[in-house]
């Protein structure tokens, strides 16, 4: 008992002294303090002095000391001493050895400390789920838990999500239906790219936690945003709705939005007119609903514009995205989305001020972009555009590249240099995780497919880094492509095509613009088999029929191009240029009447249609 006594004094001495020194504002003092109490040698009994002495030193580094006022250890104001105790026996023994490693920063010490108070807390943790083990475990698992909240601060802060994640995991193993860590180590899953075992955790979550409503919508915005799992999505957020009606929570328009992106990702991949007019329809209701439940919601406004762009309602559609951009101006998904729906209004000009004047908020944003270089090529003609284009490719290359080489091999490295960018690349494969057009699930599986088997064949290995970064320069390329083929640089077009294909060999984007350049040559057997190809592997590439069929006309295939072109109007019947090459196949075939109807519907059609698809702008979900 007296040991216990004198142990238990001990230790508030020894966590009281940093407290009185903090108070008198002595905080380089404590701070060495607490630092002389984790260098002194481990004794018996000391494992929960030291864990709270680790997380009180990782509190002061997080919150009292920033990087101007920071002294690493060795130049505080007590000097630090090793090996045996000088002068007193009262002073502990210090841990020395050669080549002990000394933190040069506070990143570099914060991260040791908590990885030290990890060690200590899972030492200490306890398996057993016994009843009369309870009360320990319980206690454990709380000191466990304020060190994994202080590492997740920490690695967050510093983008070392990885080692969060790993500790997590380690984590598991004494958290038994412990609701907060298991989320934890889901959102950690999903901060590394780890989508499908994000998923399986969020599961579980929801399982441990029925009733509450985040918890089924953060499981949507995963199937949403990472795994093209449209359907899921939508179940999850419907629940979601079930769960919000039954216990109010003030999540209710946020689960009808949710619903809503749900229909509107399955109505961009359905194939059926019938099921595509129903999603669609659902879609425009659950918006509807969430403005309704919360008007003050920049993102439901959003896309009930985007909707209603979608359905051809080009003018409700501007109001709502006026209302969107007045509740938040510096929305980019909202300034792409005015922008294309000011070149529906035919107001191009407006449509490229709003962009460049995004693109003073957004340097970095590729997908504002794209959209100013076909403005460009519209308004200023293809010289202009091709320097965007280019800006762009330069752009890819500051963002991504350390994302790339970090992922080679280390032979594989020509030098060590990196871009200035690198420390945020995570934060733009975040921004630019959707595609710079709207990509078929099905499709992009396919070519993907036969782009690994192509080059394997040639001899080439997968390319390293994030396939996102790779889908990204493939765009721009095209773009360029595109840009080129405008100036009538024809060379040049099929050198670009040429990189593009050392991406993705099987491409149905790089089918058509070899295509493209072919028609150009007017070589029309060589277009025809490379529009083919583009259908054979995404059957719904719309681009892609409307070519073939007016390939087919060229050849005089008058039968074969109206089958084609009508095809590609059963996938977008809101498409004029379906509409302008039927009705020109039509009149070759003397159907005089029916094509002066198509041309008709080709000129209604193309008062309401933007520059882009409407479908390109990004999904987004803040």
């Amino acid at each position: 008992m007296v040991e216990e006594y004198y142990r238990a004094v001990l230790e508030r001495a020894l966590a009281s002294a940093p407290t009185v020194l903090q108070r008198q504002g002595r905080w380089d003092v404590a701070v060495e303090r607490m630092r002389d109490t984790l260098r002194a040698v481990e004794a018996s009994g000391s494992h929960a002095v030291r864990l709270k002495a680790a997380c009180r030193l990782a509190e002061t580094l997080l919150q009292a000391l920033p990087g101007d006022k920071y002294k690493p250890p060795g130049t505080g104001a007590v000097g630090r001493t090793t090996g045996t105790a000088m002068g007193s026996a009262w002073r502990p023994r210090n841990y020395a050895a050669l080549n002990q490693f000394i933190p040069r920063n506070e990143y570099e010490e914060t991260i040791l400390v908590l990885l030290i108070a990890e060690s200590i807390a899972v030492r200490n943790a306890v398996l057993s789920q016994s009843p009369e083990f309870k009360d320990i475990r319980i206690s454990a698992y709380r000191d466990a838990e304020m060190v994994y909240d202080l590492l997740t601060v920490a690695t967050v802060r510093w983008d070392q999500i990885a080692l969060l994640q790993e500790s997590l995991e380690r984590s598991l193993k004494f958290s038994f239906e412990e609701i907060h860590l298991w989320k934890q180590y889901g959102l950690s899953l999903m901060g590394i790219g780890h989508f499908e075992h994000a998923l399986a955790v969020l599961k579980e979550v929801i399982r441990l936690e029925p009733n509450e409503v985040s918890n089924y919508l953060l499981a949507a915005k995963v199937c949403y945003e990472n795994l093209n799992l449209s359907e899921e999505g939508t179940n999850f957020s419907i629940q979601a709705r079930e769960k919000a009606l039954t216990s109010p929570t003030g999540l209710l328009g946020r689960c009808h939005l949710y619903i809503g992106i749900g229909y509107h990702l399955q109505t961009e991949a359905c194939q059926l007119r019938r099921e595509k007019d129903q999603f669609r329809c659902q879609a425009l209701d659950n918006f509807r609903t969430a403005v309704e439940l919360d008007p003050s919601d920049h993102l439901a406004r959003h896309y009930l514009a985007l909707q209603l762009a979608l359905t051809g309602k080009v003018f409700e559609a501007r109001q709502q995205s006026h209302m969107s951009l007045d509740l938040r101006p510096e929305h980019s998904p909202a300034l792409h989305l005015m922008a294309l729906l000011l070149t529906a209004e035919r107001r191009h000009a407006s449509a490229l001020a709003v962009v460049e004047d995004a693109l003073t908020d957004y340097p970095d944003c590729l997908n504002l972009m794209y959209v100013k270089a076909y403005l460009e090529l519209h308004e200023k003609g293809a010289e202009k555009a091709l320097v965007t284009a280019r800006q762009m490719l330069e752009l890819w290359k500051n963002l991504y590249e350390g994302q790339i080489v970090s992922d080679m091999p280390e032979c594989d490295r020509k030098s060590d240099t990196r871009s200035v960018f690198q420390l945020y690349t995570s934060e733009m494969s975040d921004k630019d995780s959707s595609s710079l057009h709207f990509h078929d699930t099905a499709a992009s599986r396919v070519e993907r497919a036969l782009s690994e088997v192509a080059s394997s064949l040639s001899g080439l290995g997968p390319r390293p880094g994030p396939r996102r970064a790779w889908q990204l320069q493939l765009e721009i390329w095209l773009l360029l492509a595109e840009m080129y083929a405008a100036a009538d640089r024809l060379q040049d077009v099929a050198a670009c095509i040429s990189e593009a294909e050392q991406i993705y060999p099987a491409s149905h984007h790089v089918m058509h613009m070899k295509g493209l350049l072919h028609m150009h040559k007017q070589e029309w057997p060589d277009a025809k088999l490379c529009f083919q190809n583009a259908v054979g592997i995404n059957p719904l590439h719309v681009k892609s029929l409307q070519e073939l069929g007016l390939v087919y006309h060229y050849l005089g295939l008058q039968g074969l191009a109206e089958t084609t072109l009508r095809e590609a109007a059963k996938i977008e019947p809101k498409n004029h240029v379906t509409w302008y090459n039927l009705g020109k196949v039509l009149e070759a075939l003397g159907e005089y009447e029916k094509a002066s109807s198509a041309m008709a519907t080709a000129l209604m059609e193309e008062k309401n249609s933007p520059i882009l698809p409407f479908s390109s702008v990004p999904l987004c979900f803040d």
